[in-house]
């Protein structure tokens, strides 16, 4: 809608601001009416109409099977459409139109913004199924007719109340209609059904909605009065009321078709059980946050503990198993440790790549400097923690078999993420400039349990590819290419 009212319109982008809360209202609007609509706004030059928006009912057949987003018709074409917009009143006169063997009735009804007319909503109902109307559908005709008049006189939608549809409830999930003194005038049936489930023993038609609301919900301490009140529709607001055993979202819509409160519409849901699933999922994550931070305590009182063993140990070689222990432990430990921290299961390895970059320093500290360049990303947990201890294994090797006593250097390691979200890749390449590979050394075969480790974590545990070849100047490079999903957060 932003580049097509840009494109073709001469309005400003508080005009564009009060269309986008009519286009919130759009399906209310739409299933109130059993029509479809569609808003026409003039062009610049005046000399024609662009469709801008389009909305089909949930409530009865649509009258327009293609897309009328988009088009433009010529000034004069549509007689209704100029009557609305030169006289700024609802336009219902005329014979229905036939389109592919269907009748459909047209009307237009001016979108008035202060003193200015910003376009035309034409509606379009269907007459194929015209039937004596029931009580529903009579309450929701006179409901639509109230806000289309809202519309016309500039008095709706309310200015800065732009709706998120998908989060409001809906026409067909329930609907009050009110008078003036906040009495009910008329339920639906899932709207009765939805009291019901409130504890609610009667029949809503006669009750003073804010107030049978107010002793339906539960007695912990003093009733909020703004729940009285809205639920009686003095202002146009959202809340939940909550009983024993039911959650229940209410939208007041006040209708003041001519300037005066005549009453309102209550729309309602039962989000009973989708307030029960969000608190199950709050209590899952908190419970999964909490066991990563019990495992991460584990870890690391399992490492502190190697660590006093090695104190112990006279032989350096076991001392020095002992360590690399030590770190291995340390890397699981990280990853568990962030994601006690996260509220799903992943993790910014970059964070964790820093700091196990920095853990193994550790081993010279003073003579082999390390660094990172590029971007791991958001990765899932099971990736994460054997990516973790890989990456310790390999920088390990490099710092100990990469330089001798006294030697000076540097690591890098680098990260490349490409391809596509569903089967993007992770490359790392981990360079340092010692020493190099002995001669004949075959890193799919040869090696210590680090590179053992290495092969069977890329190799089994990732699904990735494994490689150490000679640096191009000097030392040792690493490659690993690991599949991974891309996350966005």
């Amino acid at each position: 809608m932003n580049d097509l009212v840009r494109q073709h319109t001469a309005l400003d982008d508080a005009d564009l601001e009060w269309l986008h809360m009519l286009v919130s209202e759009w399906q209310l609007l739409s299933d109130l009416s059993f029509a479809d609509l569609v808003l026409w706004v003039p062009t610049r030059d005046g000399t024609r109409y662009v469709s801008v928006a389009q909305m089909r009912p949930n409530t009865g057949p649509t009258s327009y099977q293609d897309d009328m987003v988009g088009h433009l018709v010529p000034r004069g074409r549509r007689p209704m459409l100029d009557m609305a917009l030169d006289e700024g009143r609802i336009v219902r006169e005329g014979d229905p139109e036939w389109r592919e063997e269907v009748p459909v009735r047209v009307e237009s009804i001016p979108v008035r913004r202060a003193a200015r007319i910003l376009g035309v909503i034409a509606r379009n109902t269907n007459l194929l199924t015209v039937r004596t109307p029931s009580r529903l559908e009579l309450t929701y005709l006179q409901s639509a007719s109230d806000l289309a008049q809202m519309i016309a006189a500039g008095s709706f939608p309310f200015p800065g109340q732009q709706v998120d549809m998908d989060a409001s409830p809906r026409v067909g999930d329930g609907l009050i209609r009110l008078d003036a003194d906040g009495m009910v005038q008329y339920a639906s049936p899932n709207a009765l059904s939805a009291y019901h489930r409130l504890g609610l023993a009667a029949d809503l038609v006669g009750l003073h909605l804010g107030r049978i609301t107010a002793e339906l919900a539960p007695s912990r301490g003093a009733v909020d009065e703004a729940v009285v009140k809205l639920a009686s529709g003095w202002a146009p607001r959202e809340t939940e009321v909550e009983g024993d055993e039911c959650v229940i979202q209410l939208r007041a819509i006040p209708l003041e078709p001519k300037g005066t409160r005549i009453g309102a519409l209550i729309l309602l849901r039962d989000v009973t059980e989708l307030r029960r699933r969000e608190r199950e999922l709050i209590t899952k994550d908190a419970t999964i946050r909490e066991i990563h931070h019990r495992v991460k305590n584990n870890l690391q009182t399992v490492a502190a503990l190697l660590r006093l063993q090695a104190r112990r140990i006279e032989s350096a070689r076991g001392r020095e198993a002992l360590e690399e222990a030590v770190r291995r432990v340390g890397s699981i430990a990280i990853v568990h440790e962030t994601l006690s921290q996260n509220l799903d299961e992943r993790v910014d390895f970059d964070a964790i790549a820093d700091r196990v970059l920095a853990m193994v320093a550790e081993i010279s500290p003073g003579r082999v400097t390390g660094r990172r360049t590029g971007r791991f990303g958001i990765l899932d947990a099971e990736v994460a923690t054997p990516l973790s201890m890989v990456l310790t294994e390999v920088l390990q090797n490099a710092l100990e078999h990469g330089f001798g006593p006294g030697e000076r250097g540097s690591v890098d390691v680098s990260a490349t993420r490409s391809g596509k979200p569903a089967d993007g890749r992770l490359l790392v390449v981990v360079e340092d400039t010692g020493s190099g590979l002995p001669a004949g050394f075959d890193p799919q075969s040869a090696g210590n349990l680090g590179l053992q480790i290495v092969r069977t974590l890329v190799e089994g545990e990732l699904g990735g590819t494994f490689d150490m070849v000679p640096a191009p100047e000097r030392g040792t490079r690493v490659v690993l290419d690991i599949p991974v999903r891309t996350v966005k957060r």
